[in-house]
């Protein structure tokens, strides 16, 4: 019994303000073309079960193109595949706020899916010795007890909703309030398989649970999701293919119909407007096949307003012109509290903070490189408190009664080891 697991397609998804010759919002188009490849990838593993784990729109009311382009690829993957199960859940992002409003996802039960939307549903199918237990993004589902069929060979619990403690800060949803269940309540060691779905980033929950992730970049925070695919070693979006007899478990990566780029970021303290408008023109330059239509993000740091303001505002809008969208990310410097004053706005500045401020800021000779010197400043600092770190180490292995600054006694700091130099 195999199964492919995919979720969070979100069609109808829109983005930017460009256009396709034929008027559809450019980023629609994108991840429709998405969607047409991971449906291409389904079709060739031939499995036994499809199981699609919610949010197959963006919106509750989607555009008719993203509803044409559902009906006509879902068609194609029941025509292909006639012995094969498909099962759907309702997502957030499907169901509408009122009940007396249809869900849109019951037009494909007119094709062979079998849609679950209002309420928990177990779905047996006989001559598969199978059972599906599918649970859509609905009220009280804190409430249901997730059990399988003692009776069917194999079962599968399809749910979309947040696994309770598992998601990121940044995944957080905005426009409603996550499902969160407990690891417990799902007990994924008594279910073949559980397929879930909301989480854009290919997760494992278990050993045999995971998120299969969306299809395309749909999210609020895409960047996050690139860093996080990147520190999990992730080549990108996908879908699931899982062997329930053996357990073999195999992510597809399916290419999004157009790259996200996130530029190696720059660091801007102390560069000049001249300075930093060469690192920006050489950070594009270097992107590996150009910015051409895709969509680009360069990170700038520490830029005072000063700075941004005077940018070569001219090739900033050429870089726009050549991708499809293209983000200067600015962020201004920290702001580093002087001052003790009780409520006032940022932290205090460390010791190597005033170290390279003086450093910055005093009068040099002409002929001295005054980047070469903060370093090196920073440098001697960075020496000077690793022997007091070794030296503090020896002296309690050793079991000396020589008091130091941590210890409170002759020469201790009051404001701290961390202010003591």
């Amino acid at each position: 019994m195999r199964l492919v697991h995919l979720s969070d397609l979100h069609l109808g998804f829109r983005q930017f303000q460009r256009l396709t010759p034929a008027g559809i919002n450019q980023r629609e188009a994108d991840v429709a073309g998405t969607f047409r490849r991971a449906i291409e990838r389904t079709i060739a593993l031939e499995p036994d079960l499809v199981v699609i784990a919610g949010d197959v729109f963006h919106n509750v009311r989607p555009t008719n193109p993203a509803i044409l382009q559902a009906f006509r690829e879902f068609s194609r993957l029941c025509r292909a595949l006639p012995r094969a199960a498909v099962v759907m859940v309702a997502g957030n992002h499907d169901l509408p706020r009122t009940t007396e409003t249809g869900c849109i996802l019951r037009l494909f039960t007119d094709v062979g899916v079998t849609v679950v939307d209002t309420e928990a549903r177990r779905i047996d199918f006989p001559d598969r010795e199978l059972s599906v237990y599918a649970v859509p993004d609905v009220p009280g589902v804190r409430q249901l007890a997730l059990e399988p069929d003692p009776a069917a060979r194999w079962n599968v619990l399809l749910l979309h909703g947040e696994v309770e403690g598992m998601l990121p800060a940044h995944a957080a949803p905005l426009e409603r309030a996550a499902v969160e269940i407990p690891k417990e309540q799902i007990g994924p060691e008594r279910w073949d398989y559980v397929a879930l779905g909301h989480y854009h980033v290919y997760r494992e929950v278990a050993p045999n649970a995971f998120y299969s992730g969306s299809v395309d970049y749909t999210s609020a925070n895409a960047w996050g999701e690139l860093v996080e695919e990147r520190q999990a070693g992730l080549p990108g979006k996908g879908i699931i293919e899982r062997d329930l007899a053996t357990g073999e478990h195999r992510f597809h990566h399916v290419a999004p119909a157009r790259p996200l780029v996130d530029l190696a970021p720059i660091q801007a303290r102390g560069m000049t407007t001249t300075e930093l408008d060469r690192a920006i023109a050489e950070r594009v330059e270097a992107c590996p096949g150009g910015i051409e239509e895709k969509i680009v993000r360069l990170l700038v740091r520490d830029v005072p307003r000063h700075i941004g303001r005077d940018l070569d505002h001219k090739a900033l809008r050429e870089y726009k012109r050549r991708a499809l969208h293209f983000h200067l990310d600015t962020r201004r410097p920290e702001i580093i509290r002087l001052a003790a004053a009780s409520g006032a706005p940022g932290r205090r500045p460390s010791l190597a903070d005033t170290v390279r401020t003086k450093l910055e800021t005093r009068v040099l000779p002409g002929d001295i490189d005054r980047g070469a010197l903060v370093t090196l400043g920073l440098k001697y600092l960075g020496d000077a408190e690793a022997i007091g770190l070794a030296q503090s180490s020896t002296s309690a292995v050793d079991g000396a009664a020589i008091p130091t600054p941590s210890d409170g006694g002759p020469g201790a700091d009051p404001a701290g080891p961390s202010e003591h130099f």
